[in-house]
């Protein structure tokens, strides 16, 4: 299972841990196109995903604004609502079928506390976010389109193969146009 080999590459997962993760998760199947969490609603579930591609969006005057995708291998969650309860201001879907592990909110505290090895996962997965969060501010602040593809091309190449232009050229913060006129450099 990709998400117990992902988590023993960070934790030590005692056999007492894998009985709990897979007594109290599950794993759901998500079509291409899906919604998994809906502006409004709060976000219950951390997901993990084994496989398939999500994103995460808002609206700004009557326009998606993508932003971020996870693949196999990675979280997703509305953070913000996830950590706080609160209803979410963004959308996740599915771009691609996706297999994921949900962890419940409920859940994960519990296991905060009865395995305290799952708070050095939470506290190396809040870091990340953090740091791709900052990264992608300074980079929408401070840098070109040119540049911003450039940094894509070499993070995640993969992505420009498995996601619609549209939504990358938002995630860029970019028009379609300017996406286009940046590729034909190439």
């Amino acid at each position: 299972m990709i998400f117990l080999d992902y988590l023993a590459s960070v934790i030590k997962v005692s056999p007492q841990l894998k009985a709990q993760l897979q007594e109290l998760t599950d794993t759901i199947e998500i079509a291409k196109g899906d919604s998994i969490l809906r502006i409004g609603e709060r976000c219950n579930d951390l997901y993990f995903i084994n496989s398939g591609l999500v994103r995460g969006y808002y609206y700004y005057d009557g326009k998606e604004v993508t932003h971020w995708f996870a693949r196999e291998g990675e979280f997703a969650s509305c953070f913000f609502s996830f950590i706080s309860q609160v209803a979410s201001v963004e959308h996740i879907e599915a771009l691609e079928p996706c297999e994921l592990i949900c962890i419940p909110y409920a859940v994960l505290q519990k296991l905060y506390i009865d395995f305290p090895e799952t708070e050095r996962l939470g506290r190396l997965l809040t870091e990340a976010y953090y740091i791709k969060l900052e990264n992608r501010l300074l980079a929408l602040k401070f840098t070109d389109a040119k540049a911003r593809y450039d940094n894509l091309l070499t993070t995640n190449p993969a992505l420009l193969q498995r996601a619609p232009l549209g939504h990358i050229a938002s995630y860029l913060g970019i028009t379609p146009e300017t996406l286009s006129r940046v590729r034909g450099k190439y």
